[in-house]
């Protein structure tokens, strides 16, 4: 089991890694089973710099924020064909999952 100190340090990295990565473009202004793909990313990435920004606990409202940003992630990555619109959004997925379990 790591330590907060590793999986942040986990996370960083990941955070990085997704900071570096170009947005599927074929997604812009998509809606996939009700969820806005720009939206979904953008409320995911907006936890994680805040949880990593200030390396405290999220606020209730960012919790429910990645816990909704989860059961979306979870009803449209099984329809994400491309590599890399799957390797997008399982990395943003990645990262809530470790940011919601240190909470």
């Amino acid at each position: 089991m790591r330590t907060e100190g590793e999986e942040l340090e986990a996370v960083a990295r990941l955070w990085d890694a997704h900071l570096r990565a170009a947005f599927p473009e074929h997604l812009r202004g998509v809606d996939l089973l009700g969820v806005d793909m720009v939206m979904l990313d953008a409320d995911i990435a907006g936890c994680v710099s805040t949880r990593l920004g200030n390396r405290g606990s999220l606020d209730g409202r960012r919790q429910r924020t990645l816990t909704r940003c989860m059961a979306d992630l979870d009803r449209v990555l099984p329809i994400l064909t491309g590599q890399q619109e799957r390797g997008y959004y399982g990395r943003l997925r990645t990262m809530a999952v470790a940011v919601l379990g240190m909470q």
